[in-house]
């Protein structure tokens, strides 16, 4: 793919991507060009938003925390204003996952940003963490551990050059626990022991299966582990990396301090000395519990991760697809039918999209993937498969997908058939509410038009779509010789008018 395709216009800078990762301690972005498959750093930025210390006991972001966010990002819209959207990616972490009024603030930044924001679960985050701290460091042979303490969460993944193995998020973050164990700045031998200890619980749904994994070199990236490790250097307790014993003085060091306004350390800014004890707890915890000895540190993390992952999609080497192609064969999918249902569908795609304003790739995709894996609901039971499907798509770890876009897919599985569940598009955003419900038509008809299990091709059928109609036009004489398919045709137009649709077949 040349350049000026991934930029996507002729009046566009050809070479630029720009990745945005909204993390409960700090919002940051990197602007990058890509040259020759690598990418060279043009723009970084980093603001302090912590969205994690804005969650109030009710688990939603407050006013001040929305405003925080909402002005860096107004900032960071300036930037890249002039980038084609294929080129930019957005997503939220740990505090947007929890956030239950989340969906308010995304639709505000949406609209500062003029794209979508997408919120990735803990185990998407961490396998474009590791991506990111991949393409940083040299490609050593053997087994990688690494980790990523963000404000609100910490991920921890084992891999292989570019391959992730085993991929984990657990609940603790250097700010939700400075809110948890330090939230008046003092600092005392028992609150810290307190987080230390709370971090070690946490790690014990993890620590047997890590370390029978096993690694031969440890890896930290993100804020916090890069303070620890330039507080280490500048007190003259390491040269570069984290040690267990050098972090065991680290941690003596701080107990020295009354506050955290005391914390002098001539490696930590003054931004990072109120969540400093909570992230010398959190890994303290880590090391003590996987045993590590050693950990380097990589300037590579989530938003590296991100522009790789997007350079992928450019190049069409999707993750999506091969967790869709891994789904199929999970759940045992007739491949064969399923390829029939998606030829049929992407066909009347081409001959609607204009009319129906799913002009977009993603529509193309979305409807290629429910296609595919629309079925895998039966493994569990044939009666009421397609409500299986949906939730195997929506709670199942599918690397690559954000959490909306599993909610979407699942939301096409769930409507494929029987009565129309127009409550279910409710739940999506306003904006996709339509275009999903005609996607999911498309679904519905290349379904029905495929039920027989046969060979047989299906004639020349032509897509027309005005307003809510959706005609189909036959070969002369065909549905008089196939009443089946004439009749579940019959029956969709009645399903369709729940809707407010109309399906004519002549």
């Amino acid at each position: 793919m040349s350049q000026q395709e991934i930029a996507g216009g002729d009046n566009q800078d050809s070479t630029l991507l720009a990745a945005i990762d909204l993390g409960s301690n700090s919002f940051h972005m990197m602007v990058a060009r890509l040259a020759h498959g690598e990418l060279k750093p043009i723009d970084v930025l980093s603001e302090k938003v912590q969205l994690a210390a804005g969650l109030d006991k009710n688990k939603k972001l407050t006013d001040a925390a929305q405003e925080r966010g909402l002005e860096c990002l107004s900032r960071f819209a300036q930037r890249i204003v002039s980038l084609p959207r294929s080129a930019v990616r957005i997503v939220g972490t740990n505090s947007l996952r929890e956030a239950k009024n989340a969906a308010d603030f995304i639709e505000k930044a949406e609209k500062i940003l003029g794209t979508d924001l997408e919120v990735i679960a803990g185990r998407e985050e961490a396998r474009l963490i590791y991506l990111g701290v991949s393409h940083t460091l040299a490609d050593d042979l053997g087994k990688r551990l690494v980790i990523d303490i963000g404000g609100g969460s910490t991920e921890f993944v084992i891999g292989e050059r570019f391959e992730p193995q085993e991929l984990e998020s657990l609940h603790m973050g250097c700010v939700s626990y400075t809110k948890r164990f330090f939230p008046d700045g003092v600092i005392t031998a028992q609150r810290f022991q307190q987080a230390k200890t709370a971090a070690m619980q946490e790690l014990l749904s993890i620590q047997a299966r890590y370390r029978d994994l096993g690694w031969s070199s440890s890896v930290g990236s993100s804020g916090t582990i890069k303070a620890i490790r330039n507080a280490l250097v500048s007190s003259g307790l390491s040269d570069d990396a984290i040690t267990a014993q050098s972090l065991y003085h680290l941690q003596h060091k701080l107990l020295t301090f009354d506050t955290v306004d005391d914390i002098d350390l001539e490696a930590i800014k003054p931004e990072r000395r109120m969540v400093l004890p909570a992230g010398i707890a959190i890994l303290s915890g880590i090391f003590e519990s996987l045993d590590i000895d050693k950990m380097h540190y990589s300037t590579g993390a989530l938003r590296e991760g991100l522009l790789y992952d997007t350079i992928g999609r450019l190049e069409h080497e999707d993750v999506r697809e091969r967790t869709i192609n891994a789904l199929v064969e999970r759940y045992h999918v007739n491949s064969e039918l399923t390829q029939r249902i998606e030829n049929t569908a992407l066909l009347g795609w081409a001959q609607v999209k204009d009319d129906w304003g799913l002009e977009r790739p993603i529509y193309h995709d979305m409807l290629s993937w429910a296609s595919r894996t629309h079925p895998i609901g039966l493994t569990i039971s044939h009666s009421q498969f397609h409500k299986h499907s949906a939730y195997l798509l929506h709670n199942s770890d599918l690397p690559g997908f954000t959490n909306r876009d599993q909610q979407l897919v699942a939301t096409l599985a769930r409507g494929h058939r029987r009565k129309f569940p127009k409550e279910e598009f409710k739940k999506l955003p306003k904006y996709l509410q339509e275009p999903y419900k005609r996607l999911c038509i498309l679904l519905r008809v290349s379904v029905l038009l495929n039920r027989s299990e046969s060979n047989l091709r299906l004639p020349a059928i032509i897509f027309r779509a005005d307003g809510k109609q959706l005609h189909l036009r036959f070969p002369e004489g065909w549905l008089q010789h196939n009443p089946l398919t004439a009749a579940d045709l019959q029956q969709e137009a009645d399903y369709l008018k729940v809707i407010d649709y109309s399906l004519d077949v002549e």
